[in-house]
């Protein structure tokens, strides 16, 4: 196995940026497109206004997203930088992974999944 200074595990540094559950589900969102605050929420009524900002400025300062506040008005968009794109790889995997180990991946639901994510992440 490799060794690195001290400390160091390029695995554990990664999740410490995407640290929780929905660090990973806001750059999964991110992945269709832009989005306002109040679309991170919808179907997630577990997710507090607090909590989503507070990751979102974790997002924010680990270069993963960016917003822009359109002008003549108080909404803001949220996108995904280059190095948040980056991540589609990992996300993708999550998925495929877990309908494989659940033996969900032959089915045609989850079929018409793996291609839209293959799709939009750009994935060969």
């Amino acid at each position: 196995m490799a060794k690195f200074k001290g400390d160091y595990c390029p695995v554990d540094e990664t999740l410490k940026i995407i640290r929780g559950k929905w660090h990973v589900l806001i750059i999964r969102d991110l992945f269709f497109g832009k989005k306002r605050f109040k679309e991170f929420k919808e179907g997630k009524p577990n997710l507090s206004n607090k909590v989503l900002t507070d990751c979102l400025k974790d997002l924010e300062s680990n270069g993963l997203v960016t917003k822009t506040s359109i002008e003549g008005s108080k909404i803001t968009e949220y996108y995904l930088t280059g190095e948040g794109k980056r991540m589609n790889r990992i996300i993708y995997e999550l998925a495929v992974f877990t309908l494989e180990k659940d033996g969900s991946a032959t089915d045609d639901g989850a079929k018409e999944f793996i291609e839209l994510f293959r799709d939009t992440l750009g994935i060969d």
